[in-house]
């Protein structure tokens, strides 16, 4: 047989291995580049260099390069036939490379992996990378839906890349995720308690991206967030208990005093005096351990209920707190220190889907009953709605248990009614007139 250069070669020739020169001008030329590639193409997915490929509308310099190769005068068709079995004794008796055509090819573009292989190669990593994911969430219910949900997976992979970057991620995810809701931890201690580094939290760090994901899922109550990122992002660690700072994290108050002799007395006994809503910050609430008197405390959901109190009552409002939708940090630490010092917690929030997620959040940290928050009240407010024909929206979203009611989830359900603390404002405000 006449090889590339119009050598005689048979069977007989001694080749040690490929003659990479001669490779490279006889199959690695633009003339020959097309039938490279569809070799390529062929292993890529798994098919044997066997039969023949055709090439269609081939030019001139492309029909000589096949000839110089096999040896052979080239068709005048439409469509350039080329037989891969002689091709690959061509390629191996002549020495360009004695492991065949598909080790010529490789030669040239370097490895060419199988598709399907490579497919079902990175899946399985994929999968071992992302099992603790799913550990965490046969182990954490509340992080059940989150773990599992499509939408998590790809956030995971598209931040990471590569599975060796996703074990590290998915590492730290879920050491981060064991540890909420946390109680007033900054945001660097987490990140440093969790993953080494106290800066993996970090507003630009991916994992942040990914646990804030979990947290807008879980322990966010759907309501609408702050528009600026900034103010997002705090406003979703502190739903999760973890502080960004002790200043941003607040708690509107009315006539909830700090018992006499404390810094927090110094702030809480003139506001009272005055029956003025006051706000306190966490870090004015850290700074002591402040202690109050027994009693009971309202608490609202909307600013507004405190703020009609503190109009209508000044001063003689019974305490009340409003958490102001999710609850931050600092609510929780006020509350927890009203309930320390024996005070009882009434709590009355709107009847949604998100109010029955706060209030559910609430009373995973602190002991509270319902203020006219169950599902007798409910319909009495849905009823007197309809009698006064006040503008009530329709319930949306996805029903949420009410765990101090068993029929309060149902009876929202039944009616599909949503009804704001603002409808039974003059309601609520009876009760505190009474709680004088």
């Amino acid at each position: 047989m006449t090889g590339p250069d119009g050598d005689v070669v048979g069977p007989d020739l001694d080749v040690v291995g490929p003659d990479l020169d001669r490779l490279r001008r006889q199959l690695g030329g633009a003339d020959t580049e097309r039938v490279v590639q569809r070799l390529r193409q062929r292993m890529a997915h798994g098919r044997p260099l066997t039969g023949t490929i055709s090439l269609s509308q081939p030019t001139p310099a492309e029909r000589l390069a096949v000839q110089r190769l096999l040896g052979r005068p080239p068709g005048r068709g439409t469509s350039l036939t080329v037989n891969l079995d002689d091709l690959d004794q061509v390629v191996r008796r002549s020495g360009l490379h004695p492991d065949g055509l598909a080790a010529a090819v490789e030669t040239l573009l370097g490895p060419v992996p199988v598709t399907a292989e490579v497919r079902a190669a990175a899946d399985a990593a994929w999968r071992t990378v992302l099992e603790p994911l799913d550990r965490l969430g046969r182990r954490a219910p509340h992080l059940a839906d989150w773990c599992g949900d499509r939408t998590t997976v790809a956030l995971a992979r598209r931040l990471s890349g590569t599975p060796d970057a996703a074990a590290r991620l998915v590492e730290h995810l879920v050491a981060v995720l064991a540890a909420l809701p946390a109680d007033g931890a900054p945001l660097a201690r987490l990140a440093a308690q969790t993953t080494g580094d106290a800066h993996a939290l970090d507003a630009d760090r991916p994992l942040a991206t990914v646990v804030l994901s979990a947290v807008r899922a879980v322990w966010w109550p759907g309501d609408d967030e702050p528009t600026s990122p900034a103010q997002r992002r705090r406003a979703l660690w502190d739903s999760a208990g973890v502080l960004v700072d002790e200043l941003s994290s607040t708690v509107l108050t009315l006539n909830v005093v700090a018992s006499p002799g404390s810094r927090l007395s110094a702030l809480t006994a003139p506001a009272a005096t005055a029956g003025e809503p006051l706000v306190l910050t966490l870090r004015q609430l850290g700074r002591e351990r402040s202690t109050f008197p027994a009693g009971t405390v309202h608490v609202c959901e909307n600013p507004t209920v405190l703020a009609a109190a503190a109009d209508l009552l000044g001063p003689e409002c019974p305490p009340l707190v409003c958490v102001n939708g999710q609850p931050s940090t600092a609510a929780l630490r006020l509350l927890t220190g009203l309930t320390a010092g024996g005070a009882r917690l009434r709590y009355h929030g709107d009847f949604d889907w998100g109010g029955v997620r706060i209030a559910n959040l609430l009373r995973s940290r602190v002991p509270w009953q319902p203020w006219r928050y169950d599902a007798t009240a409910y319909r009495a407010a849905v009823a007197g709605a309809a009698v006064v024909g006040a503008v009530s929206g329709t319930l949306t979203g996805r029903p949420v248990d009410a765990g101090w009611d068993a029929e309060l989830t149902a009876a929202m359900s039944r009616h599909g009614t949503r009804v704001e603390e603002e409808l039974v404002l003059d309601t609520l405000l009876a009760d505190l007139s009474g709680a004088q």
